[in-house]
């Protein structure tokens, strides 16, 4: 006879298990829950490290050895004295057994049989892959679930969120824990991560922080910031082992008190999550889903030239990666449209002139000029003549406030509205600069700068740059069309 029990809200592997072989853990568990009703209900009496102490918690170990040996769940288990043992910090913490004996113990009422069924589950099954989860602000429709890549943009219910963990039955019951109807309906993009290993050793996996979030998964988030004028945020980075771990610390999801008025007139107030201004609608959805799959095509095509032998592919692989990373580094700091730290405010003409600079350069250029030749083809890739005029003076007083920045000059005395609408002005228009740049710029060895320059210059504009720009928005348009 076989008990199946699912794993990540439906989507994850079925396993089964055989009651002759997990019956015996399954009891030892359910024989340790009721012994906890009569343990100490003070704190320090009950900390993992002192139960794992408690003589009956050697029955336990004893069954998980019997049900899930060593050479089939190397997660489960640490050397000891020279022998190889179920860990009890991952007995303990890692499956939730510890916070369901300290409730237990506290009088709490426990669904002692999910929770054994919880912990069977828990020992027998695979050890699943690190998944890298970034939640992000906006607010989606629910059932969103749209490929990025290797990627994926998807919304949960509050019900699929709690399968991620190890103890399901055991959310609302632990003080302090994280909320997770606060997140039903968050935007989350995430990812396998294969050059990770699931580790339960207890100790915190020792991470060199490296690039800023944004910077590693950019070839996630730059189709999302591309597809809309309104500000999207990471607002956690953490990891995600399905049936096992859900990472997400409570203090890393922005909340704000909404009031809500009753029937009688009295008014509640509710904690829920700040969701900011990227919203997208049902009916838009499918104009995401079908822009993204175009935007990540085109990324991918760039991309693939990075292990090209050929000079310029891979130099224009290294130089989209940069565009992105400085572009989203500016975005993440960028709180509101006319919201930026006083401190940082100037400093983000850099991350958009380099952009700029990254994809409107050519291998060919000389060192002369250069501000003028970014300026005239960022507005060769706009299709009328106003605006393209509005383009090249944005672009001009870019560069000089990123000059006089980087020589420590200072900057024009300048109303603080004024500055923001003018950040705000230019991170829209570098936005278009690089969804322009990726529709038109070819995957082969042809450089897109010439063209560029003989469109400025008046020759060949509309076969070259306006009649691609005009198909690629009439497929996939983004939300906002600026320009034509």
């Amino acid at each position: 006879m076989a008990w199946w029990l699912g794993v990540a809200g439906g989507k994850g592997a079925l396993f089964s298990y055989h009651m002759e072989d997990t019956f015996p853990l399954r009891q030892a568990v359910l024989a340790w829950l009721e012994q906890a009703r009569d343990l100490p209900s003070i704190p320090e009496a009950i900390t993992d490290v002192a139960l794992s102490t408690q003589p009956e918690f050697d029955a336990v170990v004893n069954a998980v050895v019997g049900a899930a040996p060593k050479s089939e769940h190397r997660d489960l288990y640490g050397k000891a004295d020279g022998d190889w043992v179920p860990r009890w910090s991952t007995l303990l913490g890692g499956s939730g057994l510890g916070d369901a004996t300290r409730l237990v113990a506290q009088g709490a009422t426990v669904p002692v049989e999910e929770v054994a069924d919880s912990f069977v589950a828990f020992c027998t099954a695979p050890a699943p892959a690190v998944e890298d989860w970034l939640l992000l602000s906006g607010e989606l429709p629910e059932g969103t679930r749209i490929p990025l890549g290797r990627y994926t943009l998807q919304t949960f219910t509050a019900d699929e969120l709690r399968q991620l963990g190890p103890m399901s039955a055991l959310h609302g019951l632990q003080p302090g824990g994280l909320d997770l109807r606060l997140l039903a309906g968050a935007p989350f993009v995430h990812a396998p991560d294969p050059d990770r290993a699931s580790d339960r050793s207890g100790a915190p996996w020792f991470d060199f922080t490296g690039p800023r979030p944004e910077a590693r998964h950019w070839r996630a988030l730059l189709p999302l910031i591309l597809w809309s004028p309104e500000l999207l945020h990471v607002n956690a980075v953490f990891d995600v082992e399905r049936g096992r771990e859900f990472g997400l610390h409570p203090n890393h999801v922005p909340t704000t008190l909404q009031i809500y008025e009753d029937h009688d007139g009295r008014q509640e107030e509710v904690e829920v999550r700040e969701t900011g201004t990227f919203h997208v609608t049902q009916a838009q959805l499918p104009r995401l889903q079908a822009f993204c799959a175009a935007v990540t095509a085109k990324i991918d095509a760039v991309m693939d030239g990075a292990t090209s032998s050929r000079r310029l592919p891979r130099r224009r692989a290294l130089r989209l990666e940069r565009a992105a990373r400085h572009l989203l580094q500016a975005h993440q700091r960028t709180h509101s449209d006319y919201g930026v730290w006083e401190q940082e405010a100037d400093e983000l003409h850099l991350d958009y002139v380099i952009t700029l600079e990254a994809l409107m350069a050519s291998p060919d250029d000389k060192h002369e000029g250069v501000s003028e030749r970014i300026r005239s083809r960022a507005a060769a890739l706009f299709l009328t003549p106003s605006l393209r005029q509005q383009v090249e003076t944005i672009v001009q007083e870019a560069y000089s406030a990123r000059s006089k920045y980087v020589h420590g000059d200072v900057l024009k005395d300048q109303e603080e509205s004024e500055k923001l609408a003018a950040l705000r002005d230019l991170r829209l228009i570098v936005r278009q600069v690089v969804l322009r740049w990726l529709v038109l710029t070819p995957c082969d060895t042809e450089d897109l700068a010439p063209l560029l320059d003989a469109a400025a210059a008046g020759t060949g504009r509309e076969r070259a740059i306006d009649e691609p720009l005009r198909a690629f928005f009439r497929a996939t348009p983004p939300q906002d069309r600026l320009g034509l």
